[in-house]
């Protein structure tokens, strides 16, 4: 199911856009690798090894700014493997989050997280939250920046360690 959501004249959000979430999750992947950072490998974003349980084709998410794709991320509702014991619909759970290189630095991780909350406040939901592996400095600062707190860390079998975001929506009485 395809559903389009509009935050005022700037953002564009279209859900259930698999194919082509996958393909900019690829080419800011490329990107990362070119420029030496630990990124996600192609292997990782197919269709096969991204829709879960959890993440079905219609959590996968395009942003537009003036009618060109900006980025693309993954939606959840429930996060079994990061937040076992979260109930579900507790949260909304961002995953996969990737900005075109040609739209970097112009704010749209706190654009996105934005219109999350909105979804957030439509749905009742408390909280957005995500991972990240803790030893990336520069993605910490980007969320820490947008308004979320690491809130635990998990040490995962292969040595690495991965940090919990989680960011407190207001209810709409409370703005």
């Amino acid at each position: 199911m395809k559903q389009s959501v509009c935050l005022g004249d700037e953002l564009t959000l279209r859900f259930g856009e698999i194919q082509t979430a996958i393909s900019i999750m690829k080419e800011v992947a490329a990107w990362g690798r070119e420029m030496g950072y630990r990124v996600w490998p192609d292997e990782w974003l197919t269709p096969e090894e991204l829709i879960t349980s959890d993440a079905q084709p219609e959590n996968f998410c395009v942003g537009s700014l003036d009618g060109e794709i900006a980025c693309a991320f993954i939606l959840q509702w429930t996060d079994s493997e990061y937040w076992p014991a979260a109930p579900p619909y507790e949260a909304a759970y961002l995953h996969k989050f990737c900005v075109r290189r040609s739209f970097a630095g112009r704010g749209m991780t706190k654009r996105v997280v934005a219109a999350i909350r909105e979804q957030c406040q439509l749905r009742g939901l408390r909280y957005i939250r995500l991972d990240t592996a803790l030893d990336e400095k520069t993605v910490r600062k980007i969320y820490l920046n947008a308004g979320f707190k690491i809130v635990d860390i998990l040490d995962r079998p292969n040595g690495r360690s991965m940090a919990l975001y989680e960011m407190e929506v207001e209810r709409k009485s409370e703005q």
